[in-house]
């Protein structure tokens, strides 16, 4: 009897094991989809908004044909490698639509009428916005992943793990200079505008000396004194 006990003592704290560790990837594996869901969401927003920015260009720089067919292109690959919903496909197409929004930023500086459109002003703050959100949603989903990951390969759950189909998910990773926004420096802005040279003030002993190779001409040598006249 005290046998049969103990076995049904061992067999209920299995199945407590199995249940406690399978809820636990269950969870795991949810909070993962649910912050992939929200990168999802911002990247097919910032999808969306490229068309109007190259349109918006385009009307200021027709001749940038080149730029403009990078940028299509980029995003078109993108679009496709969101599809698969893989972030191992999705992250480089990504970061090469970054470094094609850079140019098309470069050609917008050389176009002064077109930094001051109203228009292509929102759709740069939009896009900003859009890539702030991003960049914490991608910090989210691969701290996810990260502790999903680390469940699936540890004692006890690896040995539920692959019996119940989870499987370990993919990082989101972006280049060191995919992760800056693409800005554009307006003069005089703060992003990227060029900060006046600062001056130097007189220190309490007067005007600091002139720099070397700037200097006036050399002080004249004061006329020479009459002798004094003889005593009377």
């Amino acid at each position: 009897m005290a046998v049969l006990i103990i076995v049904i003592v061992i067999v209920v704290l299995l199945a407590l094991g199995l249940w406690a560790g399978y809820n636990g990837l269950v969870k795991k594996r949810n909070r993962t989809q649910e912050a992939w869901s929200e990168i999802d969401v911002e990247l097919k927003r910032r999808h969306d908004l490229i068309p109007n920015l190259v349109s918006t260009v385009q009307g200021y720089a027709a001749h940038e044909k080149g730029t403009f067919e990078a940028v299509t292109q980029a995003r078109a690959n993108a679009v496709t490698a969101g599809a698969t919903g893989d972030p191992g496909q999705i992250a480089p197409a990504e970061n090469a639509l970054s470094g094609a929004l850079r140019s098309l930023f470069a050609v917008a500086e050389n176009y002064p009428q077109l930094r001051a459109v109203e228009s292509f002003i929102q759709l740069q703050e939009t896009l900003t916005a859009t890539e702030d959100k991003v960049e914490y949603a991608r910090r989210y989903y691969n701290t996810s992943a990260r502790d999903y990951n680390i469940a699936l390969q540890t004692f006890p759950r690896n040995l539920i793990a692959g019996p119940f189909g989870f499987k370990a998910v993919a990082f989101f990773g972006a280049d060191e200079e995919d992760r800056a926004v693409p800005q554009v420096s307006f003069p005089g802005s703060a992003p990227g505008g060029a900060s006046p040279a600062p001056s130097v003030a007189a220190g309490p002993e007067g005007p600091p000396p002139a720099a070397a190779g700037t200097q006036g001409p050399p002080p004249q040598s004061p006329p020479p004194q009459s002798p004094p006249p003889p005593a009377g």
